[in-house]
């Protein structure tokens, strides 16, 4: 592997900040670090970012984002980072933006003819739930439209239902997406290397102890199972995961690393969201992915670290 970030270089391995996800990202960051110091980068550090991370930054010469949820993952350290003009790791402050958004997402994708798309619908704050949900089948999900880690998201069996699954949901965003909820399972595939040469990992699978993939499957071991290279697909329904996944990635601007997420029904792959930083933790899936394509995870590591100055 190419070591393109010098081995003396001053790295900020930015985490926590204030997110519902700083706990996750707390933990990405530890583990990356870790990994940047036995590939031999002796002068990386931790950043909590916070309210006073201008300040933070100083003296730094690159920066290593592992941060989760808002101002991680939107756009807003990635426009600090632009301004400082320290080179950053993974997607810029445009994908960044575009995909935290999972309705505005889901509009860039809708100009793709062959990105299967599930039946939705968008709703701002004060608009009646039940009305807009009138062309929709039950059950639903309800989601923050911008928020991770499945914080705020809710299974929704009936009408009566609706209204505590949206109030949930309004903790974390005043807008919330309402989607149709696929009964089927969840896959997740990770998309790598510069732009023109984008390649997908293998698809991880995940069958859960819980009614879907929510906050306690993703974060507690035992509650799910990772299985990988996934099989519960055929070969046809591999390659255009991984297709899809790629051509995601592409048409949202997305740089240097994302995970795309699916559910599966009857072989029939549903796009769900990009996640333009995915976690860096134990439990967390790309790591697992790159992992049985023979990336062990400081390489995984030095990899994304190589995009830096690819997201412009």
């Amino acid at each position: 592997m190419e070591y393109i970030v010098p081995l003396e270089a001053k790295i900020a391995v930015l985490c926590g900040g204030m997110s519902s996800e700083r706990e996750v990202s707390l933990r990405s960051g530890k583990n990356v670090l870790g990994a940047l110091e036995r590939l031999g980068y002796k002068n990386a550090k931790l950043v909590d970012v916070s309210p006073n991370v201008m300040n933070d930054l100083k003296g730094f010469e690159y920066a290593y984002n592992t941060m989760h949820g808002k101002y991680g993952e939107d756009g807003c350290i990635q426009g600090i980072l632009e301004i400082l003009k320290i080179p950053y790791t993974g997607c810029g402050v445009m994908s960044s933006a575009i995909c935290m958004n999972k309705e505005y997402t889901k509009r860039i994708l809708a100009t793709c003819k062959d990105i299967p798309l599930i039946k939705s619908v968008f709703v701002k704050k004060n608009e009646d739930i039940q009305k807009a949900v009138e062309g929709l089948q039950y059950p639903l999900i309800t989601k923050p439209v911008s928020e991770g880690s499945s914080f705020g998201m809710t299974k929704v069996n009936k009408p009566e239902e609706l209204e505590a699954a949206y109030n949930e949901a309004i903790k974390y965003n005043d807008d919330v997406l309402i989607e149709e909820f696929i009964d089927g399972f969840f896959v997740t595939v990770g998309v790598l290397g510069k732009q023109g040469e984008e390649f997908a990992t293998e698809i991880l699978e995940i069958r859960t102890k819980t009614e879907w993939y929510d906050f306690d499957a993703k974060y507690t071991k035992g509650l799910s199972t990772f299985i990988v290279p996934a099989t519960g697909l055929s070969k046809d329904a591999t390659e255009q995961v991984k297709n899809i996944a790629v051509k995601a990635h592409q048409t949202a601007g997305c740089s240097g690393v994302s995970r795309v997420d699916f559910m599966i029904k009857d072989n029939k792959p549903y796009f769900l969201e990009i996640n333009t930083n995915p976690g860096m933790t134990d439990t967390s899936d790309l790591p697992a992915q790159a992992k049985v394509m023979g990336i062990d995870y400081d390489h995984l590591v030095l990899m994304i670290l190589n995009s830096v100055g690819l997201n412009k």
